[in-house]
């Protein structure tokens, strides 16, 4: 009989794990995701590019590859990427994954470094996967190549590269779109002399170029720019890429292109879904800063530690108040020097401008007690008379809301009580210059000329009708005693 139980205990103990999905031991044959042993936390790669040297920039963080919103993405984040990839640095830090759609998975956004950290992790940023970003907005970098120095330097002038063309020397350049649900939205298909018609890549397609063919099509304006196969397309049937447009442009052959060719012979970095399409509006918004208010209302502000808590947690200082000891018993009561303005941003458009993030994707700010639905909706920049950047403000979020409205328009937007945001046709939000983070930290500012701007949507994240009147434009005078703002004018970001 202990023979029979015995046999039954064997059999049970065999089958049983097998029979309900348990493993039998550690060595199950189920798949095991396992992390490469040779990848270190931080690592950066490169991905979509035709070479080596370009592409969008990913990041090896947690065991996982993600990628990195362009959010305040410029040229020295771009020259850290290039240098910590073992090239001497970056020609051109790229925006609007011009080199496919970037990731699901976005680790870093906002990224601020000063230009000499060793990687782009030591830099600042909102923190490990916390983004409002969406996967066309993928930062990149095309870097110098690794050659003689005397020879990088030419190739970073430009000498050595080959430059993007116009199409203007195609004149017979037809334009259509294909595949929507509307007349006004489509992919974006072109036809170039009596060739065959074809799509045209996404890569670095943006709302400038949505622009562009909206108005050649007599659609009204560029709402927005799609980088998929949303409406149809497919990279055999490319036959344009590398478009840039500045917005103004009547017809697409005014532009300039990378490539052009026959079907089929036409290279698309990025995913097979990265095709360009539009969707076009008759009505936008149109965001103009009071430059008159900007230089009437700047004046400096020497303040503690001690009282800008709040600001040090949302990044709104310089870096180098982020060095100090805090172990030291003094540092709250460091001072650091402000140039403090007011920016009152009005709508002179045809219909109300809104954020582009959903109100669920919003963000609760303890701090200001209200939820912020914009993070990158205005850059402060100081830049020196060589055009290099200086100073520049790091306010996190934004809330929008109509404070005042010309006579007979009733306010909408408000932020409080987790109130729907906007700025209505006719109304300004304003910005005093008591609010926190409303400055830029100047204290280690030399004295000097420079050029004062406050941009309105700088990186055209939500359409407009024009983008020509969205910064505002100083001069700035600091003799380290006090600050002074003249000759104020409206200019494009």
């Amino acid at each position: 009989m202990h023979s029979i139980y015995l046999t039954l205990a064997f059999l049970v103990a065999t089958l049983l794990p097998t029979s309900i999905g348990i493993p039998r031991n550690r060595t199950s044959r189920r798949t095991v995701r396992r992390h490469p042993r040779n990848v270190k936390e931080g690592t950066l790669r490169l991905i979509g590019g035709k070479t080596p040297r370009e592409g969008n920039v990913e990041i090896y963080h947690m065991g996982t590859w993600g990628s990195i919103c362009d959010d305040e993405w410029d040229l020295r984040e771009a020259n850290i990427a290039c240098r910590s990839l073992g090239f001497p640095n970056a020609t051109r830090g790229t925006h609007n994954s011009e080199f496919g759609r970037g990731r699901r998975k976005i680790w870093m956004d906002n990224l601020y470094c000063k230009g000499d950290e060793g990687n782009l992790d030591s830099c600042r940023f909102d923190g490990w996967g916390s983004h409002d970003c969406a996967a066309t907005e993928a930062a990149g970098v095309i870097c110098e190549p690794k050659i003689e120095p005397e020879i990088a330097s030419l190739v970073s002038k430009g000498v050595l590269v080959k430059p993007k063309q116009k199409l203007h020397k195609h004149k017979a350049i037809d334009v259509r779109l294909r595949g929507g649900r509307y007349p006004f939205e489509g992919r974006v298909e072109v036809r170039i002399g009596k060739r065959d018609w074809g799509v045209v890549c996404g890569d670095g397609w943006s709302l400038l170029e949505a622009n562009v063919v909206c108005q050649q099509l007599g659609l009204g304006y560029g709402s927005a720019a799609i980088q998929s196969s949303y409406f149809g397309g497919h990279h055999d049937n490319i036959v344009l890429s590398g478009v840039q447009c500045t917005g103004r442009e009547s017809n697409l052959t005014e532009c300039l292109y990378e490539a052009i060719g026959k079907v089929s012979k036409v290279s698309c970095p990025g995913r097979e879904e990265n095709i360009a399409g539009v969707a076009c509006a008759e009505e936008l918004p149109d965001l103009v800063p009071d430059e008159q208010e900007v230089e009437r209302s700047a004046y400096l502000e020497d303040r503690q530690l001690l009282y800008l808590q709040c600001a040090m947690e949302e990044n709104c200082l310089a870096s180098e108040a982020y060095k100090l000891d805090k172990n030291d018993y003094g540092w709250l009561y460091e001072q650091r020097r402000l140039l403090r303005f007011t920016a009152r941003i009005g709508n002179i458009g045809t219909t109300d401008f809104r954020p582009f993030l959903p109100k669920h994707a919003w963000q609760w700010h303890m701090c200001h007690l209200h939820y912020h639905s914009m993070e990158v909706f205005a850059h402060f920049d100081i830049i020196d008379r060589q055009g290099q950047k200086v100073a520049e403000g790091h306010k996190a979020s934004f809330c929008l809301e109509d404070n005042n409205c010309r006579p007979g328009v009733e306010k909408k937007y408000a932020c409080a009580n987790y109130g729907d945001q906007g700025i209505s046709v006719g109304c300004t939000d304003t910005y005093l210059h008591n609010i926190d983070c409303q400055w830029i930290d100047i204290t280690d500012l030399q004295p000097g000329l420079y050029n004062f701007k406050v941009s309105i949507n700088p990186e055209f994240k939500v359409a407009e009708l024009s983008y020509d009147n969205n910064a505002a434009v100083c001069t700035l005078f600091y003799n380290a005693v006090s600050a002074r703002l003249f000759n104020c004018t409206l200019q494009r970001p």
